[in-house]
C-alpha cells in the first residue's frame, strides 16, 4: 500500500510502498476514505510523542470502509462505513469500565502507538469498543474532521466545559480545534470571543458567529463584560494557556485542549485560588459518546463540513503536514 513515511524525527516525509496491515484478532483494517492533517501529527513528526517508533506513518483523524475483520470481532463486517476516536480504548480497564474510554490506561492511538492513516489502509484495535458507524449521508471528509479536532472540541466545550446558553466563552487559537470550539459554543447559545494572530482565521471564526479580538487579555475581559465564564486554549502555548486563565471571571472554567510540549507552564495560581477557577483538560471523546454529536450534525445544528477548507491527495500530504496551521480550517487527504 501507499503511505507517507518518516524515518527520523523532523526528517524527510516521503510517500512509499509499504506492506499493508493485517487485522488484529479483536480489530479491523479500514480502507481509508479520508484523513485529516492535524497539528498533533506535526508534534509526532517532530518527536514530541514518546510512543512513536521509527520508521513511522502518521495520521489519526480518519474515516473509511472496513476492509478486513479479525476473528474475535462481532459487531462489524466488511463494507461497513466507519470512523473512530483517536484514542482507541481497551474496553477492560477501570477507566473503560467507568465509561471513560478517552483516558483508557491501555489506550492505542493510530498514528502514534502504531502506524496511522496517512495511508490507503490502517489497522485499528478493539473494534467492538471503538468503531463508530457513519450515517449514509455523511461524507468521509466530514467524518474525518470529527475524529480528533471536532470531537475533542465537543467534549471540551459541552462535556468538560459545561457551556450554557448565554455564557461568555473565549477561544484562544483558531486552528481546526479552535474553530470547531467556536462553532460548537455558538450552536449551544454562548457568546463567543475568538483570539488569534491570523486575520484569515479570525475571519472564518466570525463567519461562525464569534467576535474577533486581537488586543490581549484586557480586550477579552472588556469584550466579555468582565471575563469569560469558559475559556479554551486550543493552540497550546505557555502564553495562550496563561492568557486564557487570566481571561476568566470569578468561578470561571478553563479547558486546556492544545498540547504543551515545551515543558512546565507557570500558571497564575493565586488567581485560580482567589477566584475559585476550575482548570480542566480534554483528551478526545469516547466512541459511545458519538451518537449525540452525530445527531446534532444530522440535524444541521453543527456543521463540521464547513471547517474542511482543503482536500488533497497523499502526494501533497508532506507539504500539508510541514505547513499545518498556516491556513485556516482543516486539510483532509481524500485520495491515496
Amino acid at each position: 500500500m501507499r503511505a507517507l513515511v518518516f524515518s527520523a524525527f523532523g526528517g524527510p516525509l516521503a510517500v512509499q510502498d509499504v506492506p499493508a496491515p493485517e487485522a488484529p484478532d479483536d480489530g479491523v483494517v479500514v480502507q481509508v476514505g479520508a484523513t485529516g492533517v492535524c497539528r498533533s501529527d506535526w508534534h509526532g513528526w517532530q518527536g514530541h510523542d514518546p510512543d512513536i517508533a521509527l520508521p513511522h506513518v502518521p495520521g489519526h483523524e480518519l474515516a473509511g470502509t472496513v476492509a478486513a475483520v479479525g476473528s474475535a470481532v462481532r459487531r462489524w463486517s466488511i463494507g461497513d462505513r466507519v470512523t473512530v476516536p483517536f484514542v482507541c480504548a481497551c474496553g477492560r480497564c477501570a477507566q473503560c469500565l467507568a465509561g471513560d474510554h478517552q483516558v483508557c490506561a491501555a489506550q492505542r492511538q493510530p498514528g502514534f502507538t502504531h502506524w496511522g492513516s496517512f495511508a490507503s489502509h490502517v489497522a485499528l484495535d478493539a473494534a467492538d469498543v471503538n468503531l463508530v458507524a457513519l450515517p449514509a449521508s455523511m461524507g468521509f471528509a466530514t467524518a474525518a474532521s470529527l475524529g480528533c479536532r471536532y470531537a475533542t472540541s465537543y467534549r471540551a466545550v459541552v462535556q468538560q466545559g459545561r457551556v450554557a446558553s448565554g455564557e461568555q466563552v473565549v477561544v484562544y487559537g483558531c486552528g481546526g480545534v479552535g474553530l470547531s470550539a467556536v462553532q460548537i459554543a455558538v450552536a449551544m447559545g454562548a457568546s463567543v470571543v475568538a483570539v488569534d494572530v491570523s486575520p484569515a482565521a479570525l475571519e472564518l471564526a466570525e463567519s461562525f458567529g464569534a467576535r474577533a479580538v486581537t488586543g490581549g487579555v484586557e480586550a477579552v475581559r472588556e469584550a466579555t463584560g468582565g471575563g469569560a465564564h469558559l475559556s479554551l486554549d486550543s493552540l497550546g502555548s505557555p502564553q495562550t494557556c496563561v492568557d486564557a486563565v487570566l481571561s476568566l471571571r470569578p468561578r470561571g472554567r478553563h479547558v486546556q485542549v492544545g498540547l504543551l510540549p515545551g515543558g512546565p507552564t507557570p500558571l497564575p495560581m493565586d488567581r485560580v485560588i482567589g477566584l475559585e477557577l476550575e482548570l480542566l483538560g480534554s483528551h478526545g471523546m469516547a466512541a459511545h459518546a458519538y451518537p449525540e454529536l452525530l445527531d446534532l450534525v444530522a440535524s444541521g445544528r453543527l456543521r463540521p463540513d464547513l471547517l474542511v477548507t482543503r482536500e488533497i491527495g497523499l502526494d501533497d500530504a508532506a507539504q500539508a503536514l510541514a505547513h499545518v496551521g498556516h491556513a485556516p480550517g482543516i486539510t483532509v487527504i481524500t485520495s491515496f
